[in-house]
């Protein structure tokens, strides 16, 4: 789950982030609960109803309405992001769904923080393999004497891997974890207003609407 998890899902959400940003990449990261689900029917045999199926296609179809776009030229539908974004995008949406099931399937009764320190060193170790593979360790140093990098992706990492992923496996041991994945989704709305106010980015209409059709999709999946 730390591999899968941390090292894959984060390692190409991180990567999304540069190129598509933060707004787009975890409006793709909502794909996590439909995929979670077919996770949950082919690991641990859960059943997938058809109103489930229904939500799938609508989360696709929001999701689609804002990464995709008409050309004013020749009118065919072609991608408004960079492709290799979208991609890292959804590579990451894959790590997290498949992360969280397994540590549901591997987690039990034990405790959820004792769990979250597990999947951390198991990222740990799995990061520094990554990093000495493709010889990134310079990168790495150079990061570390950027102050203010290092103060916002310390607050980030605490109130990420440590506060959320802690919670969503306190979640987990109450909860199917499609329903779970479900109320996780909401960070692309609740990410909206930051996106205008603190980064500053253009939103459009569309991507808004977007957004919402992509919640009730995925709303309809543990209706």
């Amino acid at each position: 789950s730390g591999l899968i998890g941390f090292v894959i899902g984060d390692l190409f959400l991180f990567q999304a982030f540069v190129q598509v940003g933060s707004r787009i990449s975890m409006l793709i990261m909502a794909s996590v609960p439909p995929i979670t689900t077919i996770a949950g029917f082919l690991i641990m045999g859960e059943r997938i109803s058809l109103l489930g199926l229904t939500g799938m296609l609508i989360t696709i179809a929001g999701i689609s309405l804002v990464i995709l776009t008409k050309s004013s030229t020749d009118k065919k539908v072609k991608f408004s992001h960079p492709i290799k974004g979208l991609v890292y995008a959804f590579i990451g949406a894959l790590g997290q769904a498949f992360g969280l099931v397994l540590s549901k399937f591997g987690m039990g009764s034990y405790n959820p923080v004792a769990a979250t320190q597990i999947r951390i060193i198991a990222g740990i170790i799995g990061f520094t393999l990554v990093i000495t593979v493709s010889k990134n360790w310079e990168n790495v140093y150079n990061a570390l004497r950027d102050s203010k990098a290092m103060k916002n992706i310390s607050i980030g990492s605490l109130f990420g891997p440590f506060i959320g992923v802690s919670l969503s496996l306190v979640a987990v041991q109450y909860a199917p974890t499609g329903i779970v994945s479900t109320i996780m989704s909401i960070t692309p709305i609740l990410i909206i207003p930051v996106s205008i106010f603190i980064l500053k980015e253009k939103v459009f209409p569309k991507e808004i609407f977007g957004a919402f059709i992509t919640l009730v999709g995925v709303s309809l999946l543990f209706l």
